[in-house]
């Protein structure tokens, strides 16, 4: 019998769950009241599945005294075996014929009261399923020894403070803002810090966005923050956007903590995530750093979640549930009743939008420490470049100059360019075609190390072709610079100076993000080429210049918050330069130097940038004044897609207008009432990925709970249009 047909009654109902308050009482799955009994013998199992649908087992006799909800176990589904979570343990079911579970893969719970409701509002909130959403909160490969889990009650054991002391779940608050026995603050830190610890005081929701230029000491007030959590007895999450800036946060927070720091992210081996998985749990390391998992790391007794960088769009998980941090550590602590602190130098505009319209939502670090100044910016034309050059390369006669210097100097330099590869394009110089992918609507980038041309969406590659496959006669020509082109420069202008390179090619390998960081905090490397992972958070004294390739790569895409990019991207990367006694300079390549988002990185002008993107978010009706949800439809078929795509866009449009008055009132639904409007179908920005073509929708509303049990009514179950797949993204970036 196929495992489907065990599905709860009510199967496009969402599946019950325990409240974080008390457990109801149990049910059937077709919502009746199931008598009492001591040794139930029915287990409600979720899968990581599209469905908005539970599954019924049988609990062997062996597993009938231990099995509890919140448990993995393994059960068969169809011809397989698939890894799912106990919902909850019942007495009877309507389906005659149950399988039974094979094996349970924890010895208690990993998913503790707090996870429960967390999860519930996870599936609501970005239309997944329970049991996708569980399965996000939970690694892969997970593996529990005995005695391990969630703690379900008593005080965390002693962590070692600043001073010395040691800080368990009944120790009272220090009476002083500062901690001994750590750095002295600067006035405006000193400001900015009461708002901070008087959130934590009250042990209620906060949100606070610590706005500071970059290099004013955010991160000092991160740890006086989390010093203070530990006092009170409770735990501190720190999220970071990239996991290259892992091994600089923890030595930090080492340094300042000791040893009761856990590291999360996905570039861990399992055994290491499994150790400090149950180093969590049970209550035994109560700060942990990582990318934007860690949101979900099982701490307990929760009290503060710093989110560096928060503007960062790596906070924005690209699989289903597709989350992003911020708003799960927004959630996560109005569960917990703790606060948030968000810190950025280019807060995203809506963080920016939603804090200054709240008393106290904004503190401020508008100056360096130790009074340095931020460093001086250049804007280069390149079109004036293109013009005075009979040679071309990717760095301007100005930017060699400035290297030349740095490097005489004996100083440290940083170049970004964000695109991987030696060059952009491969193209026929007889008849123009462009070498794309087989699988998507992209063209080939040329990798030299590997002597490829690679698709960056799918990972396809080939050695690249003598001749033109197009017109066969013509010989390819490699055009457009990546960070492989740059580093190849500066090895021919520089041939004595130490380079390096950071991108996704060069940090594959586990521990090369120490390894580079290492090499270019001891000074062993000079220059350092890389992409937006080097643009985040990095403190290296001795960089004084820092040069943007190319300023333009966001700056054309098809995307409103294309200008934000730019002007975050540049302003971050800016902020590497001058930290230390030397002063800093930084130049800016681009063909567009007047656009306003560049402009406004030139003067380090936040303000005055956010003035002008708010006004043009205002008049379109974007982010923050509405939410997104994007719908997307893939398939083999571009007809078929293209016809799946516009029955979605009826079935919505009708759903949407059911009931609508003519102004909105009194019997308004909730739809009309969130000013819901639906745009499309029209062809992805991506039209053909991996093979699956795809035309999208796009959904606008003041409120995304409003909208979203629309698109699980109309979607069929499994996610899907005319039997074609639908990826549902609300607030897509």
């Amino acid at each position: 019998m196929d495992p489907s047909k065990s599905r709860v009654a009510a199967g496009d109902a969402e599946p019950g769950t325990p409240s974080p308050a008390r457990r109801p009482r149990p049910r059937t799955a077709d919502g009746v009241a199931a008598r009492q009994d001591p040794r139930p013998t029915i287990a409600e199992v979720a899968f990581n599945l599209p469905l908005d649908k539970s599954f019924h087992y049988l609990i062997p006799e062996a597993m009938r005294q231990t099995l509890a909800p919140g448990m993995r176990v393994a059960a068969p589904f169809g011809p397989r075996e698939r890894i799912g979570f106990v919902l909850k343990v019942v007495a009877e079911s309507p389906v005659k014929e149950l399988k039974e579970i094979r094996r349970v893969l924890d010895p208690r719970p990993v998913i503790g009261e707090e996870q429960w409701a967390l999860a519930s509002w996870l599936s609501t909130y970005y239309c997944c399923s329970m049991g996708e959403a569980l399965a996000t909160m939970v690694p892969g490969g997970l593996r529990l020894r005995a005695g391990a889990g969630p703690a379900a009650s008593g005080t965390p054991p002693a962590v070692l403070v600043p001073d010395g002391t040691a800080a368990g779940g009944g120790g009272l608050p220090s009476a002083s803002p500062v901690p001994t026995g750590v750095v002295m603050l600067t006035a405006h830190q000193r400001q900015a810090l009461p708002p901070i610890l008087e959130a934590l005081e009250a042990k209620r929701f906060a949100s606070i966005l610590l706005f500071g230029v970059t290099g004013s000491g955010k991160t000092e007030l991160y740890l006086q923050a989390i010093d203070r959590a530990l006092r009170q007895g409770r735990s501190a999450i720190c999220l970071i956007p990239e996991i290259a800036l892992t091994p600089q946060t923890t030595d930090r927070f080492v340094e300042r903590f000791g040893g009761g720091v856990a590291v999360w992210h996905s570039r861990m081996s399992a055994r290491a995530r499994s150790r400090d998985w149950m180093r969590m749990s049970d209550g035994a390391c109560r700060i942990v750093v990582g990318a934007r998992s860690a949101v979900f790391a099982p701490v307990q007794r929760l009290g503060l979640i710093i989110i560096d960088e928060e503007h960062e769009p790596t906070y924005k998980q690209e699989d289903a549930p597709r989350y992003h941090a911020r708003e799960v550590a927004m959630a996560r602590a109005r569960l917990a009743g703790a606060a948030v602190v968000l810190g950025s130098a280019t807060p995203s505009v809506e963080s920016y939008y939603a804090a200054a319209r709240r008393a106290g939502g904004v503190v401020t670090l508008p100056e360096r420490i130790a009074g340095r100044g931020l460093p001086a910016a250049e804007v280069i034309d390149m079109r004036e470049e293109m013009s005075s050059r009979r040679r071309f390369g990717p760095l301007s006669a100005r930017l060699e100059r400035a290297l030349a210097q740095t490097v005489e100097r004996g100083e440290q330099a940083m170049l970004l360019l964000n695109r991987r590869g030696f060059a952009r394009v491969a193209q026929c110089k007889t008849c123009g075609a462009v070498e794309r992918c087989a699988r998507c609507s992209v063209p080939l980038v040329y990798h030299a190390g590997r002597r490829e041309l690679v698709c960056h969406y799918c990972n396809f590659h080939e050695p690249p072709r003598e001749l033109c496959r197009q017109c066969r006669k013509g010989y390819l020509s490699f055009r457009g610079s990546g960070t492989e082109r740059v580093e190849s420069e500066l090895h021919r202008l520089f041939p004595v100076a130490s380079i390096a390179r950071m991108d996704r090619d060069t940090t594959a390998r586990r521990g090369s993000h120490r390894e580079l960081y290492e090499a270019v905090k001891t000074r062993q490397v000079n220059l350092l080429v890389g992409t937006q992972m080097i643009a985040k958070g990095f403190d290296f004294p001795q960089v004084t210049l820092v040069g943007v390739v190319s300023a333009d790569t966001a700056l054309n895409l098809p995307d409103f918050r294309a200008g934000e990019r730019t002007f975050d991207l540049l302003t971050q990367m800016a902020g590497r330069a001058g930290r230390g006694e030397r002063p800093g300079r930084v130049l800016i390549q681009t063909f567009c130097p007047g656009h306003y988002a560049i402009q406004a990185a030139k003067a380090h002008d936040y303000l005055g940038f956010y003035a002008q993107e708010i006004r043009m978010r205002r008049a379109l009706r974007l982010p923050p004044f509405v939410h997104l949800i994007e719908l997307t439809v893939l398939g083999s078929s571009l007809p078929r897609v293209e016809e799946a795509a516009q029955w979605l866009a009826g079935r919505l449009r009708r759903a949407l207008a059911r009931r609508l008055p003519a102004a909105p009132g009194k019997g308004a639904t909730r739809a009309a009432q969130a000013g819901a409007v639906l745009l499309g179908p029209a062809p992805h920005r991506i039209p053909r990925l991996r093979r699956a073509y795809r035309v999208h929708l796009l959904l606008k509303a003041r409120s995304v709970e409003a909208v979203t049990p629309i698109v699980r009514r109309v979607l069929a179950p499994g996610r899907k249009a005319k039997g074609l797949p639908v990826i549902v993204n609300v607030d897509p970036l």
